[in-house]
């Protein structure tokens, strides 16, 4: 029994992309599926000082068009593609404030960044998973793509709810294909980033940043669990839906988010 349930987790003798692997949610992914066998490759635009040694890296800005295409080259020339893909790179970087403080530029940064960066890379990498009738891409997403907050992550939100909706079209594509597609969706989770945004928002009012944790995730009614997830329990849930355990998963986009959002 032990070692099949062994068997049905084990990613031995795949090869992994984690876009944004460095840190975060993306490098605790990284490290989950290393630890199931995966050979794991993880690109960043720098190395971190922390960066596990057994994980290839890539230098490149996701953002921009060339960035993709030094990934995808070396990928190619190395490895001969990839057998899971996923696509972390992300991130909130327009101002809060509203639709009024939002300039085309701002619009521009998140859906590049959000969007257009997994656009791309599925589209360069997804055609070989199709010719060997074999593959995973997992993109993560948000739930602010669901419950945007207007006055703290609009246009982060929308993009998010773009790859929402071409995540499951492509799911829907490529499943007959041999490729399944799903998305995560975390709500609040412990990274660096997310700790860092909560205590600049806490500087600027004078509130502690679990108070402002607490104001915002009451604007959706509130996280039953009543704490943030920690991105190695995001990592968990992708190690599963990338494993052969989950071998009839596809299109659906999983919350992983303490009970935060109470309607599918």
């Amino acid at each position: 029994m032990f070692n099949s349930l062994t068997k049905d987790f084990s990613l031995e003798g795949k090869t992994a992309l984690v876009t944004g692997g460095s840190k975060g949610i993306g490098k605790a992914i990284a490290e989950r599926l290393s630890q199931a066998g995966a050979k794991v490759i993880i690109t960043a635009r720098s190395r971190s000082s922390d960066a596990n040694p057994d994980h290839h890296f890539i230098a490149a800005d996701m953002t921009t068009p060339e960035g993709t295409t030094t990934v995808v080259k070396e990928i190619n020339e190395k490895f001969g593609g990839v057998d899971i893909l996923i696509d972390n790179v992300g991130g909130l970087t327009a101002p809060r404030g509203g639709f009024s403080t939002l300039t085309d530029a701002h619009w521009e940064n998140e859906l590049r960044l959000n969007f257009l960066s997994t656009i791309r890379l599925d589209r360069e990498l997804i055609p070989a998973m199709i010719e060997k009738k074999s593959g995973v891409v997992i993109h993560i997403s948000t739930v602010a793509g669901r419950v945007p907050l207007w006055q703290i992550n609009m246009a982060y939100a929308a993009s998010k709810a773009a790859l929402n909706s071409y995540s499951k079209a492509l799911a829907n594509e490529v499943a007959s294909k041999g490729v399944r597609v799903l998305t995560v969706s975390p709500g609040g989770t412990a990274t660096g980033a997310m700790v860092g945004f909560l205590k600049q928002l806490g500087d600027s009012s004078g509130a502690s940043a679990n108070d402002i944790y607490k104001n915002l995730s009451d604007q959706f009614g509130g996280v039953p669990m009543g704490r943030m997830a920690e991105p190695e329990e995001v990592a968990s849930l992708v190690g599963f839906l990338v494993s052969p355990a989950a071998s009839y998963l596809t299109s659906a986009n999983y919350m992983i988010d303490g009970g935060a959002v109470s309607v599918a």
